[in-house]
């Protein structure tokens, strides 16, 4: 099918991508940028010197790499989880998501442009189910960003590929798309319900900052350890997924469920509320 006909098809998804096209290109190039960078330190650095020789260092360190335990920080998938849970990494994961999500509802509802939409043979449900597909088109090309550019490094440095496996990168990627997912319906929520896109953003943020915090806190200091069941960040393990080559499936149905439960609970709030206040 050619893209003039899906475009046709769906309107409002491709109007979402059209609108923000040079802040999708922007996040893009620089996650690639960015994960370029991680890679290169990473191939030509041993990971120990970074951390004064230190094989295992503090359990809070396990916040920056990405693993639930058996990781250290201080290996080769252990930095370039990093790069994967790095909070440049997270800002532009969530700048996607608060972009796209205060515009899905919320942007309409403040400037007043929703009524006029309403107007249109558009029902609430095509609008947010298309402007939904946007989102989690843009996340999706993130990740898919960056794993691409860890995949490449991994296959073109030797020790690297000794170290991590090439279907390693592909499950943390995988992983990804779970995490911003879990996010995305939480932030769609509050699009859903919100008359001010100042609130989505902020949704966005303090998911994604809370929730690395809380992940933190309960890694560092052992009577706050059963909180790190309330963050994303326990769930989201890429350096684990990069040393076993495997999905932890356990921890990307969590986040799935999540994020799913947040859409669902964005469609109900949307069919209630008033769009007129």
């Amino acid at each position: 099918m050619s893209r003039g006909g899906v475009s046709r098809r769906l309107p409002l998804v491709w109007l979402a991508l059209h609108r923000r096209r040079r802040m999708l290109l922007s996040l893009v190039l620089g996650m690639v940028v960015f994960e370029a960078l991680i890679v290169v330190i990473t191939g030509t650095v041993p990971p120990t010197d970074l951390f004064g020789g230190a094989a295992n260092p503090p359990d809070a360190f396990k916040a920056f790499s990405g693993s639930s335990g058996d990781v250290s920080i201080a290996s080769y998938p252990g930095l370039l989880g990093a790069g994967l849970t790095h909070p440049f990494w997270i800002a532009l994961q969530l700048t996607a998501i608060g972009a796209l999500g205060a515009a899905a509802v919320a942007a309409d509802v403040e400037s007043g442009t929703v009524e006029l939409l309403m107007t249109r043979p558009v029902s609430r449900r095509r609008l947010l189910a298309e402007r939904t597909v946007a989102l989690v088109a843009a996340s999706v090309l993130l990740n898919a960003a960056a794993t691409a550019t860890v995949a490449l490094g991994v296959v073109l440095s030797p020790d690297l590929r000794a170290a991590v496996p090439v279907g390693g990168v592909l499950a943390a990627g995988l992983l990804g798309c779970g995490f911003t997912l879990c996010l995305t319906g939480p932030v769609l929520a509050v699009s859903a319900a919100s008359r001010r896109r100042a609130h989505v953003v902020g949704a966005a943020v303090a998911l994604g900052a809370v929730g690395f915090a809380l992940n933190f806190v309960a890694l560092a200091w052992k009577p706050a350890a059963p909180l790190r069941y309330l963050s994303p960040f326990h769930y989201y393990t890429p350096a684990d997924a990069l040393v076993g080559g495997t999905v932890p499936w356990s921890s990307l149905v969590v986040l799935t469920a999540v994020g799913l439960a947040g859409l669902a609970a964005a469609f109900a709030l949307l069919e209630r509320r008033d769009l007129a206040i």
